[in-house]
């Protein structure tokens, strides 16, 4: 395989995550970790006027590009539901209860092991998450053995745990409203409205607007990433731009490889960094890294797997085509793998505590995410392409 071919490659997105996450590790456990730090600790401003915006390059990482990649989110969700694997009832209802599913049993076990840490329950969301890079990343390396409709069906899986995730931020990680700053925000997403409205077929206003939009929800105390979701939804469909090709797809095909290879593995680096010489025994057993470690590696497989057995055996939902039992079951292991919204989160849940609290949320990412694609590998790889009888 070329290089062109390789960069082009479905899997070298999750390749390049865990390379940033290892290089990352590697920095904050040697002699450079004072410059890893030093480097996420570069204050950044941007001032217009009166409006000025300081952050650490770490925030503008996880506020800034990181509402890109909710945009591409929103974007792809977009097409999927108006024109794609999820626009009839029958593509949605078995990945709509898998994804149910995987949000609602690992939030469970995590509440099981902190129900009584006040602090340590704010991150119940943390393990509910799937990181699509990396479990398409695993998924591509069987090729042909495993067939298409289980990758689509754990896309849309990733599709509404997103949408979860999502909703779960703008409920339960937003800070104190600025009603003034989310005025402002709503009033441009009213412009862009218009601008769809009135079929504007050049990206540049849409861009100008966004920003506006994003900068005004950045300082309304709702977190900023999600202004790039609800741009999304105005990015028209199908219309034209001045290339003659539909806006959105063009976008979306624009957008994707700065995400793939450049924002997710920048995030990857600024915050999979732990240094492991201040981890102790007592880290690696406690509530929260238990919490998430167990709800993305069991809460997801039982979750997803036996939600989706019950609803099939009853006839609500038919088996993927051309999947047995086994290779099912191994996707619904990769869903375990949690990282990139896992960890971004976690900075949420824990953003106002100290660093201990981002230590055990990085552990358990790390145990839960491995444990999850190690054994998701190994069932894979072990199964035949034929279904497996299971009895009633």
């Amino acid at each position: 395989m070329n290089l062109t071919k390789l960069i082009h490659h479905e899997s070298f997105g999750g390749a390049l995550l865990v390379a940033a996450a290892l290089v990352a590790m590697v920095l904050a456990n040697s002699p450079a970790s004072v410059f890893y730090v030093g480097f996420l600790d570069v204050p950044v401003e941007v001032a217009f006027g009166s409006l000025e915006i300081a952050k650490p390059l770490l925030l503008w990482v996880n506020d800034g590009l990181m509402a890109l990649f909710f945009l591409l989110i929103g974007l792809e969700i977009k097409r999927e539901v108006l024109d794609g694997n999820l626009s009839s009832k029958e593509q949605i209802i078995l990945p709509a209860i898998g994804a149910v599913a995987g949000i609602v049993f690992p939030a469970l076990i995590y509440v099981f092991f902190t129900i009584d840490d006040p602090i340590g329950i704010r991150g119940w969301a943390i393990p509910s998450a799937t990181d699509i890079a990396f479990a398409i990343g695993v998924f591509t390396l069987f090729g042909t053995r495993l067939p298409l409709s289980l990758k689509l069906f754990l896309l849309s899986v990733a599709i509404f745990d997103d949408i979860g995730a999502i909703v779960i931020i703008a409920l339960f990680y937003s800070a104190e409203l600025s009603t003034a700053s989310l005025m402002v925000g709503i009033a441009g997403l009213v412009i862009l409205f218009l601008l769809n409205r009135f079929k504007v077929n050049t990206l540049s206003p849409y861009a100008v607007v966004g920003m506006i939009v994003w900068v005004a929800v950045l300082k309304s105390g709702v977190h900023a990433t999600l202004a790039g979701f609800a741009i999304a939804w105005f990015i028209p469909l199908k219309l034209k731009n001045q290339n003659g090709k539909p806006m959105l797809p063009e976008l979306e095909h624009a957008l994707h490889p700065w995400i793939a290879f450049f924002v997710l593995p920048l995030f990857a680096f600024a915050n999979a960094g732990i240094d492991l010489g201040n981890i102790g025994v007592g880290d690696l057993f406690s509530p929260i890294t238990l919490g998430i470690a167990l709800g993305l590696f069991v809460g997801k497989q039982i979750g997803i797997f036996g939600m989706c057995y019950l609803a099939i055996k009853l006839n609500l939902a038919k088996l993927p085509e051309g999947a047995s039992w086994p290779q099912f079951y191994g996707v619904c292991l990769l869903c375990g793998i949690g990282f990139t919204m896992s960890l971004f989160i976690g900075t949420l849940a824990f953003e106002d505590q100290e660093l201990a609290y981002q230590t055990t949320v990085k552990l358990g990412v790390m145990i839960g995410s491995i444990a999850s694609a190690l054994l998701a590998v190994t069932v894979l790889n072990a199964s035949k392409n034929k279904p497996l009888v299971v009895t009633d």
